[in-house]
């Protein structure tokens, strides 16, 4: 699964990438924990244009009688994503790209968890696959809400544990944006590992097991930090 990252970048340069602007409110964040609110890139349902909007990390069905079934939707198995309700019109009509600069597992050593961040070897923002939905209250109130689509992992990853998300690389963001509802079977050739060539993995401080925790020492190698 993937259930915590960071982004802790969003510069110009690294924004580009995903056809939107910078936000001019963005803060650095280390420890995205699932149920916060996340930038992701869609597009607009009007215009078909890219937008980079706030999603709440746990994926609420517009069926859903209450939101809080969103909480176990913070990941979605790519091997059964069509087949599932909760995701395959998502997958159909609502993907996302979900940027991000790093994300974080645990491996277990003796009787302890170790933490351990994953990244690109140059250490540059990329994207998950992503899917979103819209929800609407009781009263009325609107949450846009989304899901990281996970897969069998690289042998980086497999390291420390069996699944790992979608990373999609940036000449796949338009595919997967913009494909057509009636081609979306087409796109579960993208929902693979991502090459363990590009990515490298360190271990971090434990800080990053509190989500509380949001500062730049979550996300610094051990071995850096001395």
């Amino acid at each position: 699964m993937c259930g915590r990252y960071r982004l802790s970048r969003a510069d110009k340069y690294a924004m580009e990438q995903f056809g939107v602007e910078v936000d001019p409110d963005f803060t650095p964040r280390y420890n995205i924990a699932p149920t916060q609110f996340v930038p992701v890139v869609r597009l607009d349902s009007d215009t078909a244009e890219r937008i980079l909007c706030q999603q709440k990390w746990g994926l609420i069905p517009f069926w859903a009688k209450d939101a809080s079934i969103g909480a176990r939707m913070i990941n979605a198995r790519s091997e059964t994503v069509m087949e599932k309700p909760a995701f395959r019109d998502a997958l159909r009509k609502r993907r996302c790209l979900v940027p991000e600069d790093g994300f974080y597992e645990w491996k277990t050593e003796g009787t302890a968890k170790q933490p351990y961040c994953f990244a690109l070897e140059d250490e540059s923002a990329f994207a998950f696959a992503g899917i979103w939905d819209q929800w609407r209250s009781p009263d009325g109130l609107q949450v846009e809400s989304c899901s990281i689509l996970t897969t069998s992992p690289n042998e980086l990853v497999g390291d420390v544990h069996d699944r790992m998300p979608v990373i999609l690389s940036r000449e796949q963001h338009k595919l997967w944006l913009e494909t057509e509802p009636e081609r979306a079977n087409q796109l579960l050739d993208l929902l693979v590992a991502f090459d363990a060539g590009k990515m490298k993995k360190y271990p971090v401080s434990k800080m990053v097991n509190n989500a509380r925790n949001n500062s730049p020492e979550c996300a610094v190698a051990m071995s850096a930090a001395g």
